[in-house]
């Protein structure tokens, strides 16, 4: 850094916080570190005592902290996204529609291993909305390097950061159990599922109401599908109790179990299918017991556009147990939060 004239301070960086103090007791700081001088602030500097201020000195190799920001922005950022304008070597990550936001954790920890520069987000597969902060990246001294720029260039391979817009489906319910279907208990399912369908904006086609039969219930899974059914789901007749056909129903359709069976409770008994591209679920008692379960982790993957494997199901032992807080506050809590 270098004592320069304030006259002559116009298009330069300021080393260090300017102090300004306003009778009556108030104090603050009316320049902060970093900031490039303009035509407009030298009178003010001037009554605030500063005929010579300290500034950076441009020096071949080096980054200003928000040059330095931009190009990490650039380097991290995927699809889905809007920015801050930078300040101080930090620039807002934020959502520019609602989606499930994606973050590459092994790049982030390499990113985040060079030293100077970093990324800090929120969890990944977190379902977030439209507006909402995401990620912030920031360069720690006001000069670096624009060698450890390079280097951070050469590492990351691709975009750390994305959202990715839902897609609403229209859903197939398929309830099962003679308590409901005889009137021996109101059915509770259908509304669990339609609420939570709102949430993302999803089309309910309608609900069958079938006894524990086997032929039954394959026959209306595929019945839903032909009627253009994006997703099926099936509720009741998940345990593992011998009248409790709805998975080898399910089989029976054609679909393919992925997973019955999850490490994530409530909602270990959930089932996982897929007949061809269309998922069809199954959703055990525990989703109208629950505030949230297994269904609330896997729901919006699958309307991002994911088609998932046995792996990532099995990843969700590692953050898949729901504290059952009083007030829920899902899905900013640590529910899912291990993948």
């Amino acid at each position: 850094m270098k004592k320069i004239s304030t006259w002559d301070a116009v298009g330069f960086v300021l080393c260090h916080d300017i102090t300004q103090i306003v009778p009556g007791g108030k104090k603050g700081v009316a320049f902060k570190k970093g900031h490039v001088i303009k035509e407009d602030d030298i009178q003010l500097l001037l009554s605030l005592g500063k005929d010579h201020i300290y500034v950076w000195e441009a020096e071949e190799g080096m980054l200003h902290e928000n040059d330095a920001a931009e190009r990490l922005k650039n380097l991290t950022a995927g699809k889905g996204l809007s920015f801050s304008d930078v300040k101080e070597g930090k620039i807002e990550f934020i959502a520019s529609e609602n989606g499930l936001l994606k973050v590459n954790v092994q790049q982030l920890f390499q990113l985040n291993s060079l030293g100077e520069t970093i990324l800090s987000t929120l969890h990944n597969n977190l379902p977030v909305k439209k507006g909402q902060k995401v990620a912030v990246t920031r360069v720690v001294p006001l000069l670096i390097e624009e060698e450890k720029i390079k280097i951070a260039e050469k590492t990351i391979k691709e975009k750390i950061v994305k959202v990715i817009p839902f897609t609403p489906k229209k859903i197939g319910i398929v309830t099962t159990g003679n308590e409901i279907y005889h009137g021996r208990i109101k059915d509770a399912f259908g509304p669990t599922i339609s609420k939570k369908a709102e949430e993302y904006n999803c089309e309910i086609l309608g609900q069958t109401i079938l006894p524990d039969n086997l032929d039954k219930i394959t026959a209306a899974i595929n019945n839903w599908i032909d009627k253009g059914a994006e997703i099926v789901i099936c509720t009741g007749g998940m345990s593992v109790d011998p009248d409790d056909v709805t998975p080898t129903a399910i089989r029976n359709s054609g679909a393919e179990i992925i997973s019955y069976g999850t490490p994530i409770l409530p909602g270990s008994m959930f089932l996982l299918a897929y007949n061809g591209d269309i998922p069809v679920l199954g959703l055990p008692g525990g989703a109208i017991h629950s505030k949230r379960t297994a269904f609330d982790l896997v729901f919006p993957r699958i309307l991002a556009g994911e088609k998932l494997n046995h792996s990532d199901l099995a990843a969700y032992g590692h953050g898949g147990l729901c504290m059952g807080c009083e007030e829920c506050t899902f899905p900013n809590c640590t529910f899912g939060k291990g993948v």
